[in-house]
């Protein structure tokens, strides 16, 4: 009885301690539970789905939630730095927009020089008020100087010059009369057409030298006009924008006075034809050069208009000088 009544009380605690450590790892999960909950957003597990051992689990998950939270701040992030390590546009600064390149900036001024005439007719298109504008193109070059050459006051200028030429009796060789005064209307043009074309365009194209006359506009009136006079014998280069030789229209007037004796009555051909055609355009592109760098002062004075859009003004002060 003594025996049993042990074993009953040994029963007995034994089961109480089975109920209390059993109560006690209930409260221990119920705790895991809520904490698993509140880290992962993930339902708590039933009693029968816990593990055996509880104190391992409450470790391992105290220590892979907060790896596992920075993983999912971290993610987002990760393709970002992938890209910025291989180096993707994405990963870059959004794309500037691409500046205006140096082709386009000529066609501007180009536009702004077809709008040039000395007294509102004569066209001024191959003068620029820029001393420092952007060099041309073979093609922008071969453009101006067709533009200037064909511009329908130069086939009044041609016609006024074989009007004075059938007047004074000069190259008899085209006979009189409206037959002879259109030969010396198509030569006369034709000799300034060839220059023009191979002067402004095509050496300038081959040598890279500008061809436009760049105005001073500024210093005393002597020195202007001698600059205006050496730009016939100096031009700017493309690539350096130093001035040198200007082959270009040396060669240009040359070859066209060249070119002239094969439509030239037979009488006036020859090398003294040349280099006295020669002679006259050089000193007809001085006399423009001059006009051309006074024009301004002129158009300010009598006209009260700018053309050059207030360049002398900033050039002069520039210069420690008064616009005139």
């Amino acid at each position: 009885m003594t025996f049993r009544r042990a074993h009953m009380c040994a029963c007995l605690m034994a089961s109480s301690l089975v109920l209390c450590l059993a109560s006690k790892r209930l409260n221990a999960q119920e705790i895991l539970s809520g904490q698993q909950v509140a880290l992962s957003g993930k339902p708590a597990l039933t009693f029968e789905e816990l593990p055996d051992a509880p104190a391992p689990q409450i470790a391992v998950l105290q220590q892979t939630t907060p790896a596992s939270s920075s993983s999912s701040q971290t993610s987002p992030s990760e393709p970002q730095s992938s890209a910025g390590q291989s180096g993707s546009p994405s990963s870059a600064t959004p794309p500037q927009q691409p500046q205006e390149s140096q082709h386009q900036i000529a066609e501007d001024q180009l536009k702004q020089q077809k709008k040039q005439r000395v007294f509102g007719f004569l066209p001024s298109f191959n003068t620029s008020y820029l001393d420092n504008a952007v060099s041309l193109t073979a093609g922008q070059k071969f453009r101006l100087a067709f533009s200037q050459t064909t511009d329908p006051v130069q086939f009044g200028i041609a016609a006024f010059a074989a009007g004075l030429d059938e007047a004074e009796g000069g190259d008899y060789g085209y006979g009189g009369g409206p037959l002879g005064y259109g030969k010396r209307w198509g030569a006369d043009y034709l000799t300034s057409f060839d220059g023009n074309m191979i002067g402004n365009a095509l050496l300038p194209a081959l040598l890279h030298q500008d061809p436009r006359f760049f105005r001073r506009g500024y210093g005393s009136a002597k020195r202007r006009v001698l600059y205006a006079l050496a730009t016939s014998f100096v031009c700017k280069h493309d690539v350096t924008g130093k001035w040198e030789p200007n082959y270009s229209n040396i060669g240009g007037n040359i070859i066209g006075g060249a070119i002239s004796n094969f439509y030239v009555p037979k009488d006036d051909r020859g090398v003294d034809n040349v280099f006295q055609g020669f002679a006259l355009v050089t000193v007809e592109g001085g006399a423009g050069a001059i006009l051309q760098e006074f024009w301004p002062d002129i158009s300010r004075k009598f006209f009260h208009k700018d053309p050059t859009n207030g360049h002398d003004a900033i050039i002069r002060a520039q210069h420690g000088q008064q616009t005139k």
